[in-house]
């Protein structure tokens, strides 16, 4: 198979998962947009290995829209990191197959202090789902390697997921072009806010 033929295939597969992944969207995403509107203090976005990676993107663009958030690691926050979270927080927790070791731990302490868990994994039976209040699938078919091994496919949906949150929690909240500009003072994107690109 050519380049051409194999960046084809790769996008084909992931665009697939993603229109598969909108044809199952339900009424947990009403759920969890309303938990994310009524927290008092901050969300923590946590996640390990790729799904740690989307799980980094997927705070900076909560917190540049208009939600307080960042991201705790979670093998961090195991050993003393944990002190971030408070009550009146909300976790959002990533993980593609929902029982990643290092991540439920710390979801543990997050449960002991009566924090609300938001998760985003493609098992929606994993023990992850289990202790979450709310649970949105970003499950997916087949990763886009020839192996079926390597976090293709599912860190999208994951990221296509968040990004179906943040959207949503930008509408909701009213964030238009001003809020933009506030936040984003740099860049292109400032430049062009402020009239100057």
């Amino acid at each position: 198979m050519s380049v051409k033929d194999t960046v084809r295939d790769v996008l084909r597969t992931e665009a697939a998962a993603l229109l598969a992944l909108a044809e199952r969207v339900g009424p947990e995403y009403e759920k969890a947009v309303e938990k994310i509107l009524q927290v008092q203090g901050k969300v923590i976005v946590s996640g390990i290995g790729k799904a740690g990676h989307v799980g980094k993107k997927l705070a900076a663009s909560l917190a540049s829209t208009g939600t307080p958030a960042f991201f705790v690691h979670p093998a961090e926050a195991v050993h003393g990191d944990s002190g971030m979270v408070r009550p009146g927080d909300l976790v959002i927790a990533l993980s593609n197959s929902g029982e990643t070791d290092e991540l439920l731990a710390f979801l543990d302490i997050v449960q002991d202090m009566g924090v609300p868990i938001i998760a985003i994994t493609g098992k929606p039976e994993s023990s992850l789902a289990k202790m979450a209040v709310v649970t949105l699938d970003s499950g997916v078919e087949r990763e886009a390697d020839p192996h079926n091994l390597a976090p293709t496919t599912s860190a999208v949906a994951q990221m296509a997921v968040g990004d179906a949150l943040v959207v949503s929690l930008m509408i909701r909240r009213g964030f238009g072009p001003e809020d933009f500009k506030r936040f984003h003072p740099g860049g292109a994107l400032g430049r062009r806010l402020s009239g100057q690109a």
